[in-house]
């Protein structure tokens, strides 16, 4: 159906970028961002999101197939288009498909007779085809499955994973009909290396992809529950978990805190559609509700540690490493250590908060609260919270920054037992 493959990308974070530089190596691509400065960045080779060095960025700008671009007309020769936006929910855990929907008028405005629009943004099932392609027929007055088709192809991108990066994780893929199905399909195992599967129809994809993180959730949220119960008896729930682990088919889950853009996120996109169909979640929303509790969790707990070594909490000094979602990453995108701040300031107490991925500004604005690369000198604390797993963690003298009677609450699990009073 379509000979000279012209791609856009709409969407250029932690998805969308590594995508659109995949496809740029072999087809004519433009990688579309509405946000100007995120474009001019990478025009310069620069990638905040750290999943494509400058190199890299630079020699695929360079090779005549791959450019970016915020100007809409740039889109207009384009006749496959890969939505990449985020998919977040409300305050109170509710889908917002508002970037979705304006992705959605945007590919509408420029879509033409032909045209492939493909999804890779985290959904519940019916997404594509009842929200986003009512739009599209709406805002270019093009028939669907007659004058312009549809496809569905779920994102797997691990951020801050060089490993598991996108041409080699195996890829679903789906299309608004059968035809478009294989067109979709041959579209990806052009670029990716890991292999596709071609799923029945678009909402079957729709739903592997939401399922796929809600496993995650419900069994971190079983360990974390396993955690609370363990401490509780005195016993190590890492010490538990490796002893188990030497049967062949558990599950190696690890406690800790669920945030992101993912997991945190994608079970209340599925619980959303259960209950608009009459059925209410049991498992799935009370695994979400175990895990948004662990940040309170692991403040309360360390309060707790410090009252019964005789540490006077209010106007104590405690030193938080990490604000990220997750180790080795700059995304601070539903963050759950903002749960464990949040807790400690009720408490009166003086936090240091120090990261050296974050980005301050984007952390000033997300949370309104400071935070600082690196450590600052001579400055004892009452208490240290390991929350995130960085390796520059790993390589601290946390006893060097103590006071003689204090308090050290690994989250992660990465220092020696002898080394803390608590963790998960």
């Amino acid at each position: 159906m379509i000979s000279n493959k012209k791609i856009a990308v709409i969407g250029l974070g932690y998805v969308g970028l590594p995508l659109a530089v995949e496809f740029g190596k072999k087809y004519l691509t433009v990688g579309f961002d509405i946000n100007n400065c995120r474009v001019e960045d990478l025009k310069n080779g620069i990638d905040n999101t750290l999943e494509i060095n400058s190199d890299m960025l630079f020699s695929t700008l360079s090779n005549g197939f791959f450019s970016v671009s915020s100007n809409k007309n740039d889109l207009k020769e384009c006749n496959i288009y890969i939505v990449t936006v985020p998919t977040p929910t409300d305050k109170n855990n509710r889908p917002l498909l508002t970037p979705l929907i304006k992705a959605s008028e945007t590919v509408g405005s420029v879509l033409k007779k032909g045209d492939i629009v493909i999804y890779e943004s985290t959904v519940y099932p019916g997404v594509t085809e009842d929200e986003c392609v009512p739009i599209l027929e709406k805002t270019s007055g093009l028939i669907y499955n007659i004058d312009f088709f549809a496809g569905y192809s779920p994102e797997r991108i691990n951020p801050g994973d060089k490993e598991h990066t996108v041409s080699k994780i195996l890829k679903v893929t789906s299309g608004s009909n059968p035809e478009i199905a294989i067109i979709v399909d041959d579209l990806y195992n052009s670029i990716i290396t890991g292999g596709t599967y071609k799923a029945t129809s678009i909402k079957v994809a729709e739903a592997a992809k939401v399922i796929e993180n809600s496993q995650r959730d419900i069994n971190i949220a079983f360990v974390n529950e396993l955690s609370k119960i363990f401490n509780l008896l005195g016993i190590d729930t890492n010490e538990v978990l490796d002893a188990a682990g030497t049967k062949w088919n558990f599950l190696k889950f690890k406690p800790g805190l669920v945030g992101g853009h993912c997991i945190g996120v994608d079970p209340y996109y599925l619980a959303q559609k259960a209950q608009e169909v009459g059925y209410h979640p049991e498992i799935i929303l009370a695994g979400r509700r175990l895990n948004d509790g662990m940040g309170k969790y692991v403040a309360t707990e360390t309060i707790k540690l410090m009252i019964n070594k005789g540490i006077l909490v209010s106007g104590s000094e405690i030193l938080i490493l990490g604000i990220t979602f997750k180790e080795n990453c700059p995304d601070v995108r539903n963050t759950k250590v903002i749960d464990i701040i949040n807790e400690f300031k009720t408490y009166s107490t003086n936090l240091t908060i120090v990261d050296p991925w974050a980005n301050g500004k984007e952390v000033k604005s997300e949370y309104n609260i400071l935070t600082q690369t690196n450590l600052p000198e001579n400055k004892l604390y009452d208490a240290i919270v390991l929350a995130v797993g960085h390796k520059e963690f790993v390589e601290f003298d946390i006893l060097s920054l103590l006071k003689e009677k204090s308090v050290v609450f690994d989250v992660k699990g990465i220092l020696q037992k002898d080394q803390v009073d608590g963790r998960l």
